[in-house]
């Protein structure tokens, strides 16, 4: 069937923003085919520095024919009724009468012939273009048109035929060129098999995923050479994939002047500033070489290229260095001072108020953490902040914490402090590695329970998607720590002792409790851990310790998929429905005191004593932490539960007997509820 190739080639498009806009032409591209009941059997978008392309194979050659009924006035309505009716529809309508039962009416049958493809196409692709969505977008030359950089031509071929349209005044056609450098004169095409190799021919690698896997190839193939290995960076590997069409692969060398600085700050000033890969010795240590990417062929092999590269490396690293050796002229603890000219956050105080906060907070938290030292967490923390103020960080501010740790090492502190103070921002995501170090998992979570009270008190929530503190981030740091290193940790006291640090008057200790439980939630889905069941656990108030919390969460949903779970959450809901109808209409709750003397059928004399010795051994199992000993107790309530709904009456006409085995409903109730909110429990 026939296919569609477009193509939009304009001046650099910037690597960051070119898989978004491909995969955007190619689903708006898609929607307004579909829309125009054009359907086709696939499509794939490309992008490279200066083109984005489309194609889409199986496309029909014209919109299926349509036919429709109108129905209009009844027979019987006045002559004007029908002119109207008449008057609004096409010449090749044809009309009827029809009895519908609710009388006879005019139905009006109107066959349209669908369009050439080529006509709709030329009428959807100029306005689908337009909607492309840029972050950044300008207009140029006399066009209205805006799009991410100049357009230099469009390529537009349905069926080997160009379609008629204009684009950012441009009319579209059949050409466009090859590599800016390695290609020379203008390419004619006629499909996509035919646009792809003489792209190839003109030095142009289309598919990202190529250029991805050439340069992966071709780095590894040169590092080997040098009896080393490329430093794994996907984030890296793609944007330069953005910022070649041709990719051409080097190996250069790093001045020995440099390797006594720190290896981080020499992989980011390469990777950021210059797009190098860094390389890996033997032993897993940096070594001396780096791996450039170029955009085109050389006659001298790229000599030219690496000398240009080195020497301007060497410019930056000697930047780098500079600030290396006059952080090193101070201490660590000199620079804390400058924290209190930078601001935390304006109705939060500086940095070093901030800093403070941390050193309390994170001396409270050691006596939950085994192991952890309490002169260690305090110097940890303290110093967690003061390469805020240094040269390195003002210059590479990713690098904050880890170049914390080099300066305490120079300053002579000690290893684990060291590693505190690199470590207090993680875990920075979802699957970046979480602190297991006692001092570590002190001052981390100190900082981000610092924070996390501060925004929350000052009404600084996230909402939707937006999230400018990263809080979200900060919470879920909160639960990994806690969770993977399974501290026993009251969380609501750590909250109310930061109030206390911070001076506030409003404590937001319940709010943020609320926030965790809720991120908590979005952490375990992913496990498969029901999000009803922590909502059951929360309902029963002042559950802070999330491992134990954890753990009632597993026991129970592994009691709710159990035959005995299954019986008594309907029983619980019989029970609870009929007890909010019958205390409405009577005005009261059946609490208090059963009266034995009033259990007349054995089902309901096996039930307050399977009740009574149920609940005692789930109490016991309760606070001795024994949630599996807890749920097997619940589930030996079922066949007692089970008996007295099937056999006892409990609104009889006796009122002594409805009062009595009302109350019987709400031990039920009470019994079930010591263990979870049932009520929280879906399905």
């Amino acid at each position: 069937m026939p296919e569609l190739l477009v193509e939009i080639l304009s001046e650099e498009i910037p690597a960051r923003m070119q898989t978004r806009a491909a995969l955007d032409l190619k689903r708006i591209v898609s929607d307004a085919l579909k829309d125009e009941e054009l359907i086709f059997a696939s499509a794939d978008s490309f992008a490279t520095p200066r083109r984005l392309a489309l194609v889409i194979d199986g496309l029909p050659k014209k919109q299926p024919d349509v036919s429709s009924e109108r129905r209009g006035p009844r027979t019987d309505a006045p002559g004007s009724a029908l002119e109207g009716f008449l008057s609004s529809l096409p010449e090749s309508a044809t009309v009827n009468k029809r009895d519908t039962g609710k009388g006879e009416f005019f139905f009006a049958t109107i066959d349209t012939s669908g369009c050439a493809t080529a006509e709709v196409l030329a009428k959807v692709l100029p306005k689908a273009l337009k909607e492309i969505p840029w972050p950044k977008s300008m207009r140029w030359g006399d066009s209205d048109t805006r799009w991410v950089r100049p357009v230099e031509s469009v390529i537009a071929i349905f069926d080997g035929e160009i379609i008629d349209f204009k684009f950012a005044s441009l009319a579209a056609g059949n050409n466009t060129c090859g590599h800016r450098f390695l290609s020379s004169g203008g390419i004619a095409v006629s499909n996509f098999a035919d646009y792809r190799q003489r792209l190839l021919e003109g030095r142009v690698l289309l598919d990202a995923s190529d250029r991805r896997a050439f340069i992966k190839k071709e780095a590894a193939k040169l590092a080997e050479s040098e009896n080393c290995s490329v430093k794994e960076d996907p984030l890296l590997l793609e944007e330069v994939a953005g910022l070649v069409e041709w990719p051409v692969v080097h190996i250069g060398t790093i001045d020995s002047d440099f390797m006594n600085v720190p290896k981080e700050v020499l992989i980011t000033s390469m990777r950021s500033h210059q797009k190098y890969f860094s390389c890996l010795g033997k032993d897993g240590n940096l070594a001396n070489r780096f791996i450039v990417v170029a955009n085109t062929e050389t006659v001298d092999n790229g000599k030219a290229v690496i000398a240009g590269n080195e020497r301007v490396l060497r410019a930056r690293l000697s930047d780098a260095k500079f600030f290396w050796d006059q952080d090193r002229r101070s201490s660590l603890a000199t620079k804390m001072a400058a924290l209190e000219n930078r601001v935390f956050h304006a109705k939060l105080g500086n940095m070093d108020k901030k800093a403070v906060r941390i050193e309390e907070l994170a001396v409270d938290i050691s006596n939950y953490v085994n192991d952890a030292d309490k002169d260690r967490v305090k110097s940890a923390a303290r110093l967690a902040k003061a390469d805020l103020s240094t040269g390195l960080v003002a210059e590479f501010p990713e690098l904050q914490g880890i170049m914390g740790c080099h300066y305490a090492l120079h300053d002579g502190e000690s290893q684990q402090v060291a590693d505190a103070i690199a470590e207090h921002y993680s875990p920075l995501g979802p699957n970046d590695i979480c602190p297991s170090k006692p001092d570590s998992i002190c001052v981390a979570l100190a900082d981000k329970i610092d924070s996390l009270i501060g925004f929350l008190a000052i009404d600084e929530k996230p909402t939707g998607s937006k999230d400018p503190f990263a809080l979200r981030r900060a919470a879920l740091g909160v639960i990994r720590l806690i969770l993977e290193n399974k501290l026993r940790l009251p969380l609501l006291l750590m909250f109310e002792k930061a109030t206390i640090y911070y001076g506030f008057k409003i404590n937001p200790s319940a709010h943020l409790l609320k926030f965790l439980a809720d991120r908590l939630k979005v952490h375990l889905k992913v496990s498969g851990v029901r999000h009803d069941a922590i909502d059951a656990i929360f309902a029963l108030g002042d559950e802070d310790d999330f491992v134990r919390l954890l753990a009632r969460v597993h026991a129970l949903s592994d009691f709710l998929v159990s035959v005995d779970g299954e019986n008594l959450l309907i029983a619980y809901r019989r029970a609870a429905n009929i007890l909010k109808i019958e205390e409405k209409r009577d005005g009261q709750r059946f609490e208090g005191e059963i009266k034995e003397a009033n259990l007349v059928q054995g089902e309901e004399k096996a039930l307050h004593l399977g009740l009574k010795e149920g609940g005692s051994r789930m109490t016991i199992a309760i606070s001795n932490e024994d949630y599996v000993g807890a749920m097997t107790a619940l589930a030996s309530l079922r066949v007692p539960v089970d008996s007295f709904f099937d056999k006892v009456t409990v609104n009889t006409d006796d009122v002594g007997l409805r009062e009595n085995r009302l109350k019987l409903l709400n031990e039920i109730r009470s019994v079930l509820e010591c263990v979870a909110d049932f009520s929280k429990i879906e399905g």
